[in-house]
């Protein structure tokens, strides 16, 4: 009996540690969960600048490659102009094939419309290359360049030059000054003279050479063959941009305003204060049409001088009488401004290269012609005048390539020759024959204009 109860008790007390291991289960607080944390990606490196066309092209990746270049350059300058190339080509492995041609306007035409285009072309006009650009041959030159840097390199003036209905278009590669005028060196420092600043200036000091020297001021002769005018022309063209805002240039070259505009017309009766006032030519107006333009400047170096200005563009020294050098017997300094409110415009011309595809090769090699590099082969042989900013001054070797240059960079407005611009049978012909007509005295400034008008060829 005493057995049966122990078996009973001991029985109770199991279900009862049973019971309170079970409620204490129940009553424990649950383990805790982990919190789940993504892993944090690793940082990761801004990606690479992408490599410009000519950063790749100096990296060999396009070795092996050719790019064709058409211009006018033939003889003396296109030898310079393949020498400017070679460093480029030594660098990038890239075959450069220059053709130059004297028939260069109409052969660029002839091959374009035949689908034979060169990759990259030498316009000496920026006229022609606008009428690539319209017809859609020449693309957008901007993701060719950094436009930064590009826009650092080139003036305002340089830069609207290469652009077409707000394309850009190319890049001016050369350029040449007509805005200046020569002047005895040695007399010019005796007598006391100085630069003129402004045209009033131009005019007092033409006046004090005639009374104080005793001799006409001025060299101007147009006389040139079948070409002869043309240095009349450059004269009303330079006064024009320095009377006239340039758009009304502009509009004049296209034809949108009458030859004979009131401001054409105003120019010209200011360039005849010099050109008509016998105590100021040398030789009267019969020199002017009868002096060949290479002897324009010849009695300047008499002593002493028989005249002291010439305005005249920087080649004109090529003929000069043996002996005298340019910077020695004979400097320039900047036709001066007329109207302040034109600032300090440049007559001059030049040449600009623009691409007709967008192949990496191609613009690689326009991103050359674009930095001073591209020029600097040229500019220390001589005879290339840079538009960039970044050529630096000690490159060019004469005097004369220096001091157009500085010119050049700083022109607040730049425009080509207009009769170079205009059609031919006005620039070349009624234009250039009606300055004869004009100095002659066969008809006036008014008539002359007119007529030109007049004539102005029809679509």
């Amino acid at each position: 009996m005493r057995a049966n109860k122990l078996v009973a008790v001991l029985a109770l007390l199991g279900i009862l540690l049973s019971l309170a291991a079970c409620q204490a289960a129940a009553t424990e607080a649950p383990a805790p969960v982990e919190p789940t944390v993504e892993p944090t990606a690793a940082p990761t490196e801004p990606p690479a600048p992408e490599l410009t066309a000519f950063e790749r092209a100096m990296a060999g990746e396009f070795a092996g490659s050719t790019v064709t270049v058409f211009g006018k350059w033939t003889e003396a300058e296109g030898e310079n102009f393949v020498a400017a190339l070679a460093p480029f080509e030594e660098a990038t492995g890239i075959d450069v094939l220059y053709e130059g041609s004297a028939e260069f306007e109409t052969l660029i035409t002839v091959r374009v419309e035949g689908g034979d285009a060169p990759d990259i072309a030498g316009f000496p006009q920026p006229g022609l290359m606008a009428e690539f650009v319209r017809s859609g041959a020449i693309p957008d030159h901007e993701p060719f360049f950094d436009m930064e840097q590009y826009l650092a390199d080139y003036s305002e003036a340089w830069v609207n030059l290469a652009t077409v209905d707000g394309q850009l278009s190319g890049v001016i590669y050369r350029g040449n000054t007509k805005s200046i005028v020569w002047y005895p060196v040695a007399a010019f420092e005796a007598a006391g003279y100085t630069a003129p600043e402004s045209w009033d200036d131009l005019i007092a000091l033409s006046d004090r050479i005639v009374s104080e020297q005793g001799v006409t001021p001025w060299c101007i002769s147009m006389e040139h063959g079948g070409n002869t005018g043309w240095v009349a022309t450059d004269w009303i063209e330079d006064v024009l941009l320095r009377t006239a805002p340039p758009e009304v240039y502009d509009q004049w070259v296209a034809h949108e305003i009458p030859f004979n505009a009131p401001e054409v017309v105003n120019a010209a009766k200011i360039v005849e204060q010099i050109f008509f006032n016998e105590d100021y030519v040398y030789g009267g107006t019969t020199g002017i049409l009868t002096i060949w333009v290479g002897d324009t400047q010849t009695p300047m170096f008499e002593d002493p001088p028989a005249c002291w200005f010439h305005k005249q563009a920087g080649w004109i020294p090529d003929f000069w009488p043996e002996g005298t050098a340019p910077g020695v017997d004979s400097s320039f300094f900047y036709f001066p401004p007329i109207d302040e409110a034109y600032g300090r415009p440049v007559l001059g011309a030049g040449d600009v290269f623009s691409a007709f595809n967008d192949r990496p090769e191609t613009a690689a090699l326009m991103q050359y012609l674009a930095s001073p590099e591209g020029a600097q082969v040229w500019v220390e042989r001589g005879g290339l005048i840079s538009p960039n900013r970044r050529v630096p001054t000690d490159w060019y070797g004469t005097y004369v390539d220096t001091a157009q240059a500085e010119i050049l960079q700083n022109a607040t407005t730049l425009r080509f020759d207009a009769s170079d611009m205009m059609p031919a049978e006005v620039g070349a012909g009624t234009f250039w024959a009606g300055m004869v007509d004009w100095v002659s005295g066969d008809k006036d400034i008014e008539t002359v204009l007119a007529e030109i008008e007049a004539n102005w060829p029809t679509e």
